[in-house]
C-alpha cells in the first residue's frame, strides 16, 4: 500500500467515526444529554476551574420571589 493509499484510507476510517459519533448523537435522549451535562459541571467544579457568575445567582433568586408571589396571589 502507498503512503497515499494509506492517507486515503486513514481519512476513511474517521469519516466512518464521525458518521457513526453523529448518529448517536442524533439517538442521544435529552434526559441523557442532561445527565452528561450535569456531570460535565460538576467534574468542573470540582477540579475548580468553573466558576459561577454571581449576576446568574441573583437572576434565580429574582425567579424564586416571583413564583413565591405569584404561588401566594392564588392560595
Amino acid at each position: 500500500m502507498t503512503l497515499r493509499e494509506e492517507l486515503i484510507a486513514y481519512k476513511e476510517r474517521w469519516k466512518a467515526v464521525a458518521e457513526i459519533e453523529q448518529q448517536e448523537l442524533l439517538e442521544t435522549s435529552m434526559a441523557q444529554k442532561w445527565q452528561q451535562l450535569n456531570a460535565i459541571v460538576a467534574l468542573a467544579i470540582r477540579l475548580g476551574i468553573f466558576t459561577p457568575d454571581p449576576s446568574e445567582e441573583e437572576v434565580y433568586l429574582r425567579w424564586g420571589i416571583l413564583k413565591e408571589k405569584e404561588i401566594r396571589k392564588h392560595q
